[in-house]
């Protein structure tokens, strides 16, 4: 029994299966899902050989502390930015062993949308050592807090294994 839908079960197989084969390590940078990509990573038996480490930083203090996300950028774009997910990335990947790494920042809800970022948007970024970077902005509505956080792990899964056919 998993903890996580079967479709991102079977995502995540099919990720931990190709970057083992591959010798492709990742590393995940989680702001609203908090963990989430990670925990349906090492939920698959042989995830040790592929996840280098995942950073939790739901503060935008922690964004700047581990990630190195600048105070300009949180002040000028906010943390729920492409330019704030783009430096997540970036400081997941320069912090860690990895070949590829992921990164999410949005408002899952229920609370704290705005006109402007409403619930259940959501910034990922995807981005190989070798250069390949991926940005999506999705809005996935509110569809409930759940809900937004499985969909934006469905999505950074999919950005990972389409950022690594390039690394």
């Amino acid at each position: 029994m998993s903890l996580f839908p079967a479709d991102i079960e079977d995502q995540a197989r099919r990720i931990i299966t190709d970057f083992t084969a591959r010798g492709l390590m990742v590393s995940t940078a989680e702001s609203c899902t908090g963990g989430l990509i990670a925990g349906a990573l090492t939920e698959i038996s042989g995830s040790s050989a592929v996840i280098d480490r995942g950073f939790v930083t739901y503060t935008n203090q922690a964004k700047m502390d581990v990630l190195g996300v600048t105070a300009a950028t949180l002040a000028t774009h906010g943390a729920v930015s492409k330019e704030t997910a783009l430096q997540m990335v970036h400081g997941a990947l320069y912090r860690s062993q990895a070949a590829v790494a992921v990164a999410v920042t949005g408002i899952a809800g229920p609370g704290g949308g705005s006109a402007e970022k409403p619930v259940g948007l959501v910034h990922l970024a995807a981005k190989s050592r070798s250069g390949k970077i991926l940005h999506r902005e999705m809005r996935y509505g509110d569809i409930g807090r759940t809900e937004v956080r499985l969909a934006t792990v469905r999505t950074a899964l999919a950005m990972l294994t389409e950022v690594a056919a390039q690394a």
